[in-house]
């Protein structure tokens, strides 16, 4: 096989990993934005008795801190949020919710982070 062919099928192996790549980040976003979407709809159902779930609405509930408030702490990580959702609090219900759902209310948290 000649040079200038091996620099050709490099080149189109290396454009369809890229294509492929692209496609996956493409996918992965609307799958996080349905994902966000979910968690605010368990959000609506579950958590606004107790906690501001809407963004800009902090003040408003004093049972609990808004998901803004949450989001907005130094600490909040997908991963935090993974622990919190398996861990029993005393002030909270005990929810018993799919790792589906914790990660929906998880997304949704995240999307209010504040810049």
């Amino acid at each position: 096989m000649s040079r200038s062919v091996r620099i050709y099928l490099g080149l189109a192996v290396l454009i369809g990993l890229s294509v492929l790549f692209l496609i996956s980040v493409v996918h992965t976003a609307a799958g996080a934005s349905n994902t966000a979407a979910e968690g605010h709809r368990l959000a609506q159902a579950w958590c606004q008795t107790c906690h501001a779930v809407e963004p800009d609405m902090a003040g408003w509930f004093d049972r609990a801190p808004s998901f803004q408030a949450i989001a907005d702490r130094n600490g909040t990580t997908a991963l935090s949020l993974k622990v919190f959702w398996k861990t029993s609090h005393q002030t909270m219900p005990n929810l018993v919710i799919s790792p589906q759902q914790a990660d929906a209310l998880s997304s949704y948290i995240l999307s209010l982070k504040g810049d």
